[in-house]
């Protein structure tokens, strides 16, 4: 259908631009033969000659048309609309501008100049439009009552974000829906769309293990907007200048004033760099740790030999490793143990403790 309405628009131009340029063509090689020169003539010249035209760009002009499609079909309608009117704007002032252009006697002043400088004018305000979505969708909020009076919905202070970025690794880690369940997030969690095609990509993985991983993260996405615990929302813009997906996050994040929600410790650092503001996942989880002090009391089961000396490993029910001293003497028992100090890690935390029996008991061990 697009490549017939390609057709039947060239020869459309290819008949106008007969009757209007072909009068002047053959009156610059002086030729006045009545039975060629006539209108109806140069109407039927000019429609063969675009329709010669039209078969051989149509499937270029066809891909260009569906190009732009696609492009516009993954905008916002509030980014498209502030695009237009911002077209419309600068189309406008370019008019005006050079409207005293048209009254020149230069071709180049009359004509040519004009259409360069509305082009370029229609650029900019295609390049203001698109940069200033959030500030011409704030002209358009609705006014909030208070019993003070009228004020406008905006932020409640510096430290507040309304948009949560989630990245792809902490959809796949699926901790965000048990967070997002306590309410302790607030905003809105945004999606990208570059996020969900790298998550789509990866559940479609030949690998088992990854494909696993990716549709865990598709289920949690979708738990999430069914549910409706808290705000979700699909961001359609992309960033074809940019290739790593973190990369277009931090980019994202800037433009929107978002922070990013992720586990992901890269991405973390790259992000405080860039003073972009990071929710780690990890992080809080290491805050939220249980915490212990050197003489506390702990009844632990070893498990395994440590690295060094007579040592044995235990762990707690969080996942802390616990470094044991001559706890190899006791393997696959439960003991008491004293802590004796503590080390904390961005890995993670290890407790050393020692045992609470006597060293007569452990000789008798042996």
């Amino acid at each position: 259908m697009r490549k017939k309405l390609i057709h039947i628009v060239l020869i459309v131009l290819g008949i106008g631009a007969g009757y209007s340029f072909l009068p002047i063509f053959w009156s610059l090689i002086h030729f006045s033969n009545p039975w060629i020169t006539n209108p109806l003539t140069n109407m039927i010249i000019g429609m063969v000659i675009f329709t010669i035209i039209s078969f051989l760009i149509a499937d270029i002009l066809d891909q260009f048309i569906q190009k732009i499609e696609k492009l516009l079909l993954r905008q916002k309608t509030e980014n498209l609309l502030s695009e237009v009117v911002a077209i419309i704007l600068a189309l406008i002032l370019g008019f005006l501008v050079t409207t005293p252009l048209t009254r020149a006697h230069s071709i180049f002043v009359n004509t040519f100049l004009p259409i360069v400088l509305l082009l370029i004018f229609g650029y900019l305000g295609f390049v203001v439009g698109r940069s200033r979505t959030r500030e011409f969708r704030g002209l358009f909020k609705r006014k909030k009552e208070n019993s003070k009076g009228t004020i406008l919905e905006r932020k409640a202070g510096q430290n507040f974000y309304h948009y949560k970025l989630l990245d792809t690794n902490i959809l796949i880690d699926g901790r965000i829906y048990d967070l997002a369940k306590t309410g302790f997030l607030e905003g809105t969690l945004v999606v990208p769309n570059f996020v969900l095609y790298e998550l789509q990509y990866i559940a479609d993985s030949g690998d088992s293990i990854k494909r696993v991983r990716g549709r865990r993260g598709l289920d949690i996405l979708n738990k999430l907007r069914e549910e409706k615990i808290v705000p979700i929302e699909m961001y359609d813009g992309d960033f074809d200048d940019i290739q790593e997906v973190d990369s277009k996050l931090i980019k994202l994040a800037k433009l929107i004033d978002a922070e990013i929600v992720t586990n992901d410790y890269n991405l973390n650092k790259v992000s405080e760099f860039q003073n972009v503001r990071v929710l780690n996942i990890n992080q809080l989880a290491k805050s939220l740790k249980p915490r212990v002090i050197p003489g506390e009391k702990l009844r632990v089961t070893i498990i395994k030999n440590g690295t060094e000396r007579q040592q044995g490993v235990a762990y707690l029910d969080d996942g802390t490793m616990i470094v044991v001293e001559d706890g190899k003497y006791f393997m696959n028992k439960t003991v008491d143990v004293e802590v004796t100090s503590a080390l904390q890690t961005d890995a993670g935390r290890m407790i050393f403790a020692k045992l609470a029996h006597s060293s007569r008991e452990i000789k008798e061990k042996n």
